[in-house]
């Protein structure tokens, strides 16, 4: 295998061990030097351990490491079944063909691909495109943070009295002549002090403004897999398009650290990956996305057939057919001692910029939904332990099978049913919490340094007018969901209309959604033959756009 890995040596140091012994004592020779191992590529047969288990001890030694489990043509037929269970169970990331020919470019792929991954998650970037300076235990700095990682920006935080922050800090007029954290500095930006998520949004993700009295054939809400899949289809089908998100591009599903089970993708991809890529899909056609822009209301048209009016924050948007996409937004606890320490431990959602900072320690995290498996999963790689609380017996019926067997494979999760977490506390950041046994109302305090909140969803539409329909938990009726008396003819909207002509709903924020990514990027493609119908029933001599397959 030296010659296939001999590509890598100039920017990873490549070693060799010969079975399980020597490679054992090779990773913890490297880690005893603070060397770490990206990638352990393991043959399916070894001189005195199966590779699978050589590849589960490693692992344990290693746990931020990916793993490929190599196999020989000869020995396809009799390992499928051995490499699908070690796949579906989460043991190894991918399974690949030893190669044959000096150039497998489908090997390497695979292994670039990897190798990319591990450094997005597990360390700090080789060269950061901004810089957050703050002291330990800033929240704000940690919401920023978030942010540039979901919009897939490399950035360093450090201390104020760090070298590193000196040409931050340099110059900088302190409001009030005191100096405020955290500051964000950049080449784009020099010293930023304090800076909103809609003023780094408008620098890091920052798109050519639009005219103020352009009107937009489609505005799309919510930059998440549907409103990402009808902004690609819209603007490759000749609409103007204009997307707006009011967090980073991606949505909820851009905080994903992995999905496993979505569409052409067998080793997985990251959320933020997934969400760089359709942004720049989108944009490839002519669509025009910001992000870090909310909007804070929608005007209806004062006659049928007219313009919509979005509301920003600084101004206002107009567009001929709307498409809400806003997904959804984790329910908050409610508990004051928690919400006290949000960005100090407690995070609501995957925050998978917070896993390394929980490295050695012990973590929890809320949700029974694949989310919430996501984030523990990932953050097994780099906690001591990962304790998965639901309120219900067990994960079957909120969860998927492939996250349970792996979930049930990994020695550092263990899963607590029919509990709640009730309070937590500490001194300057998250150190304990409590929990619950809702069967015997029993309450136990454990030491906690991380506390990850994936609960529920809770619709992000307050901004609509009545006259769309929602249903009593606030999610958008579509289709012949909505009331009766709104029907125009005896006939109920198309299957993502609702009851307003020109608006769809699509994604999460639809109600009675599937709640997958797969299914929010099918709807926002499928709204878009409805928009094309709508547009065309609204102007003289338009005719519909054909229906071909893509």
């Amino acid at each position: 295998m030296q010659r296939e890995f001999g590509r890598y040596a100039h920017d990873y140091r490549v070693e060799f061990a010969h079975g399980l012994g020597p490679a054992m004592g090779l990773v913890q020779s490297l880690q005893a030097q603070h060397v770490d191992v990206a990638l352990l590529v393991v043959e399916l047969h070894q001189p005195d351990a199966p590779g699978l288990v050589t590849i589960d001890c490693l692992h344990a030694v290693s746990p931020q490491s990916k793993r490929v489990l190599l196999f020989g043509y000869g020995e396809f037929r009799g390992c499928r079944e051995t490499m699908r269970e070690a796949q579906v169970d989460g043991r190894i990331e991918a399974g690949l063909l030893v190669p044959r020919g000096e150039r497998d470019e489908e090997f390497h792929t695979a292994i670039t691909e990897l190798l990319s991954d591990w450094g997005w998650n597990s360390r700090r970037p080789v060269v950061e495109a901004a810089r957050i300076i703050a002291p330990a235990g800033n929240s704000a700095a940690a919401r920023l943070r978030d942010f540039f990682e979901r919009l897939g920006v490399p950035v360093l935080t450090v201390p104020p009295e760090s070298p590193a922050a000196e040409d931050g800090l340099a110059g900088i007029d302190w409001p009030d002549g005191v100096p405020a954290y955290p500051v964000v500095y950049s080449p784009l930006t020099g010293g930023l002090v304090q800076p909103t998520i809609e003023d780094l949004g408008r620098v890091f993700y920052a798109m050519e403004e639009f005219d103020r009295d352009e009107v937009f054939d489609l505005a799309i809400v919510g930059a998440g897999p549907g409103g990402l899949a009808a902004a690609v289809y819209g603007a490759s089908e000749g609409l103007s398009t204009v997307v707006f998100d009011a967090d980073a591009i991606g949505g909820q599903a851009g905080t994903s650290s992995m999905i496993r089970n979505y569409l052409g993708f067998p080793r997985g991809i990251s959320g933020m990956r997934l969400a760089q890529r359709a942004r720049a899909q989108a944009a490839r056609f002519g669509a025009k996305l910001y992000s870090a822009r909310a909007i804070r209301g929608l005007r209806l048209p004062d006659a049928p057939g007219g313009t919509f009016v979005l509301q920003l924050n600084d101004g206002a948007v107009q567009a001929r057919s709307v498409v809400i996409a806003a997904g959804v937004q984790y329910r908050r606890l409610g508990v004051e001692s928690i919400e006290q320490l949000v960005g100090l431990g407690v995070h609501y959602g995957a925050a998978t910029s917070a896993a390394r900072e929980c490295e050695g320690k012990d973590v929890i995290v809320v949700g029974g939904g694949n989310s919430a498996g996501q984030a523990a999963v990932h953050l097994s790689r780099f906690a001591r332990s990962v304790k998965l609380v639901v309120r219900r017996p067990d994960l079957t019926e909120t969860m998927s099978e492939y996250l349970i067997r792996e979930i049930e494979a990994n020695p550092r999760i263990s899963v607590r049913g029919c509990a709640e977490v009730i309070d937590a506390g500490g001194t300057t950041k998250l150190e304990w919490i409590t929990l619950r046994d809702n069967e015997t109302g029993a309450q136990f305090q454990k030491p906690c340094a991380g506390l990850f909140l994936l609960l529920g969803a809770k619709p992000g539409c307050d901004w609509l007018p009545a006259e769309i329909a929602r249903d009593d938990r606030g999610f958008v009726l579509t289709g012949r969901e909505v009331p009766m008396d709104t029907w125009v003819g005896n006939c109920p909207p198309e299957p993502l209309g609702t009851t307003v002509p020109g608006v769809f709903a699509v994604g999460d924020v639809r109600s009675g959604s599937m709640k997958r990514v797969a299914a929010a990027s099918g709807e926002g493609a499928a709204a878009i033959p409805s928009v094309h119908s709508y547009l065309a029933s609204i102007t003289p001599g338009l005719e519909p756009a054909g229906q071909a397959p893509a």
